[in-house]
């Protein structure tokens, strides 16, 4: 039978939540698009007018 690892002390909230502090999620960042002013992600072709850099790059339905 095999032997686990098992921790000596236990680990103090500080310590834990130390740990944890870099577990946050964040929000998705969101711009306006310079066409319609819809949010959507940076650097991305707009989804709902199919615009990116000035230009329409995409077909999109109405």
């Amino acid at each position: 039978m095999a032997k686990h690892p098992v921790p000596k002390k236990k680990t103090s909230r500080a310590s834990r939540d130390a740990r944890r502090s870099h577990h946050a999620l964040s929000a998705p960042t969101l711009v306006a698009c310079p066409q319609c002013k819809e949010m959507k992600p940076p650097h991305v072709v707009c989804p709902h007018c199919g615009s990116y850099g000035g230009k329409q790059v995409l077909d999109v339905e109405a």
